[in-house]
């Protein structure tokens, strides 16, 4: 069987993507972009694959199988997790570092990640610790602490400009998916609602939690509504809250994601930012 793989790094990569591509033996090598490779008719085997996985990783670059060519055209929609994926922090820690309690909830958030929590019940404690705080800290949060992940903008901008609809489905909280929806042109957004009265949080979520089977839920609905199979979907995320959506996608992304979701991902990146997909798909 042969297949191809495409290595990809950041800043000056390309004399360690030519020291990685030499060990595959490949057919043919195409110069992908400044920082990116794509070995061509690679004789695959496990061995091979375990070799060059743990030398791509030591050599700081991103190293994806495929069979043939993908291309961007064949997808129709793309669904993003928000917290460590589309942007860079979990909102919810960052929240919670305006009343003090960062660490503590910081150690949920982890765990439920890893998947050794249940996300809704760890949500619905991490928010009741956050019971009585001034809901300025929302603004405060969004102004300060938000960012972009490295390459979503340049992603974003190709796959809108290729006519692909956008997506972001989190288990976050709607004040930050409202604000990020016309900023990013995003069509489509879900997450949780929390609860305010009288200018402060109350510590609770309104309405059902946006888990992971919510989440799967909402890539199917918005799938329908585009007359799409979620097969035409690429979706990416980094925590097992994500698992469930990722599985129905057509290409699924673990963005510098927790093991239990590389494992289970068609691509991971773990070094290069979200825009790395451009590079897989012509």
């Amino acid at each position: 069987m042969t297949m191809n793989l495409v290595l990809q790094g950041l800043d000056d990569c390309h004399p360690r993507l030519e020291r990685i591509a030499a060990l595959t033996a490949p057919k043919r090598v195409t110069r992908v972009s400044d920082n990116a490779l794509r070995c061509e008719g690679i004789a695959f085997s496990p061995a091979l694959r375990q070799t060059i996985e743990v030398a791509a990783h030591a050599a700081e670059l991103d190293a994806t199988y495929m069979m043939g060519s993908q291309h961007l055209a064949d997808y129709k929609l793309v669904a993003m997790d928000m917290d460590s994926t589309l942007i860079t922090i979990e909102c919810i820690d960052e929240i919670a570092d305006m009343q003090g309690l960062k660490p503590q909830v910081a150690a949920i958030t982890e765990a439920a990640m890893r998947g050794e929590l249940d996300f809704s019940e760890s949500l619905r404690r991490r928010v009741a610790l956050l019971e009585g705080l001034d809901a300025s800290a929302l603004q405060r949060v969004f102004e300060e602490r938000l960012r972009l992940s490295p390459g979503a903008e340049r992603m974003l901008k190709a796959v809108q400009a290729a006519g692909l609809k956008t997506l972001l489905v989190s288990g976050g909280f709607t004040y930050f998916t409202d604000r990020l929806k016309p900023l990013l042109g995003l069509d489509f957004t879900r997450a949780n609602q929390l609860e305010i009265v009288d200018g402060k949080l109350t510590g609770k979520v309104l309405g059902d939690i946006v888990d992971a089977e919510a989440k799967r839920a909402t890539v199917e609905h918005v799938c329908a509504t585009l007359g799409i199979d979620p097969s035409q979907a690429i979706v990416m995320g980094d925590g097992a809250n994500d698992l469930k959506m990722m599985g129905i996608a057509g290409m699924s992304v673990a963005f510098r994601a927790k093991p239990v979701v590389r494992e289970q991902a068609t691509v991971a990146l773990n070094f290069v930012g979200l825009d790395g997909i451009l590079n897989l798909l012509d």
